[in-house]
């Protein structure tokens, strides 16, 4: 404030000391001309761009130079010291985007604040993608991009404050005082590209660093590993936290315990597939199941919670000894799966699904058991592993 202050006095000053009082030079009267306020304008601007105006001003000698020549070739003369070198944007296309790609996301958003054309360059697409697929990928998927997409159409729909453009009786009340002197920061700038687009890929990967969007996933061995839910993954809203590096997921509210801290990137990962929680899945593996196979099961508790996904191995028939050369539990109509995390004789160690018929199937006592999904991916396979007990349990 107290720089804008002495900057306008001190124009003030030198527009009335040398537009109308005279000045004698060699015994004649003469007044400034148009020549000196083209010279004095270009050299504010000079030191104004370089943030050295308020310098500048006190530098000015506040008498003038007897002859038109030497004020013209001192302003000349400072204008060309203080001569800008070479810019970033002086680069070739290519090199520049060469640079672009190879800095961090922290990197880019302190470069987007550099000026207009490296902002814009900095909130490309194709720059951010790489950083969202490579830290976000694993847990990222169509769901969530689903509603992210729907988070987007929220905040584009025009609020209360939005209807000040419109006609009629709201339009007119938010334009009267006391709303009139309120706009949103991207209104109240002249040029709205300076806020940031929300359907661009940097605002999703801004958004989930912050923490600011819940984003759907799936949570291994929830609840921390509660022997309840050993080796099964469940899906849940998920939030993120950049001081830990961890998450804090809700789950349904059906369940238990709906928020549990704390959870690290390795129990993560995105949905398999695009059935819903609370949907039956439908099985179409069932001919290829042959024992040793390993597979995933919906599991919940009871009619009103939602499922959870839950690793088994597929076993024999009990009247086979397991030779393989022997064996011909493939084709029997029916399929025994293993829950080896538990001790042989509980009741949550084998359970026996239709293979031409399958329903969900079970209990209020041992809960309902739905569709079932083959793991092909040595990837998913080894990830169960990962999570094995230390222990059996009964």
């Amino acid at each position: 404030m107290l720089f804008l202050l002495i900057s306008c006095f001190s124009f003030i000053f030198f527009f009335k000391s040398f537009s109308f009082k005279p000045m004698k030079s060699e015994g004649k009267m003469m007044l400034l001309g148009p020549w000196f306020w083209e010279g004095f304008s270009r050299f504010l601007v000079s030191w104004f761009n370089k943030g050295r105006f308020a310098v500048s001003m006190f530098q000015v000698p506040l008498k003038m130079p007897p002859t038109k020549v030497n004020l013209c070739s001192k302003v000349q003369e400072v204008v060309e010291e203080e001569g800008e070198g070479p810019s970033l944007l002086d680069l070739p296309e290519l090199a520049l985007e060469c640079i672009l790609e190879r800095l961090s996301p922290a990197e880019l958003c302190s470069m987007a604040g550099v000026c207009n054309s490296l902002r814009d360059r900095c909130r490309s697409d194709h720059l951010w993608e790489k950083h969202l697929k490579h830290k976000w990928g694993r847990v990222i998927c169509e769901a969530a991009c689903k509603e992210w997409q729907c988070h987007i159409a929220s905040r584009k729909r025009p609020s209360f404050l939005d209807q000040r453009n419109q006609k009629g009786f709201f339009g007119s009340l938010v334009s009267m005082w006391p709303f009139s002197w309120y706009k949103p920061q991207c209104e109240s700038r002249n040029k709205p590209t300076t806020c940031l687009p929300v359907d661009s890929i940097m605002a999703l990967y801004l958004s989930l660093e912050s923490g600011k969007f819940w984003f759907p996933a799936q949570v291994f061995n929830r609840e921390n590993g509660h022997v309840g839910f050993m080796l099964s993954c469940y899906d849940a809203q998920l939030s993120y936290d950049s001081k830990t590096d961890t998450f804090q997921a809700r789950y349904s509210p059906f369940a238990r315990r709906a928020i549990e801290e704390s959870i690290h990137w390795d129990r993560l990962r995105a949905p398999p597939v695009e059935t819903p929680a609370h949907v039956l899945h439908t099985s179409d593996c069932l001919n290829d199941l042959k024992p040793g196979d390993h597979i995933e099961i919906q599991w919940r508790r009871s009619k009103e919670f939602p499922y959870g996904w839950w690793y088994a191995v597929v076993g024999h028939q009990e009247l086979c000894d397991g030779n393989e050369n022997r064996c011909r539990c493939r084709y029997s109509d029916t399929v025994i799966l293993e829950f080896s995390q538990y001790t042989p004789g509980s009741r949550w160690r084998r359970t026996i699904v239709n293979r031409k018929d399958h329903r969900e199937v079970g209990n209020e006592a041992d809960g309902f058991y739905g569709g079932i999904r083959k793991l092909y991916k040595e990837e998913e396979i080894s990830k169960w592993k990962q999570l094995w007990p230390k222990q059996i349990f009964d």
